[in-house]
């Protein structure tokens, strides 16, 4: 039998390598210039600018990211309940 336990190491590992990806992805940026808008955006999608036509502003940076955190949680959400959660992981049935 199997020790369940290992699933655990593995585990950590994953969560190393993710956390060390997430680091580089958020040292990353792309611009995006499409006609009078430019938006600055990191790999790890938190939006660092916008602007219309030269005009910048912080309240549409702040909702964007705040848009981009609810996507993000909404996927991780329906990503557990998919996988079963740790459970799934660890061979565990519901």
């Amino acid at each position: 039998m199997a020790n369940p336990l290992s699933a655990l190491g593995d585990l950590n590992k994953l969560r190393k390598q993710a956390k060390q990806m997430q680091q580089s992805l958020a040292a990353e940026e792309i611009v995006v210039e499409k006609g009078d808008f430019i938006v600055k955006i990191t790999g790890g999608q938190e939006v660092k600018h916008f602007s219309v036509q030269g005009i910048s502003s912080q309240e549409a940076v702040d909702a964007l990211n705040e848009a981009i955190k609810k996507s993000q949680q909404l996927a991780a959400k329906k990503l557990q309940e998919m996988s079963g959660g740790l459970g799934g992981l660890l061979g565990k049935k519901n």
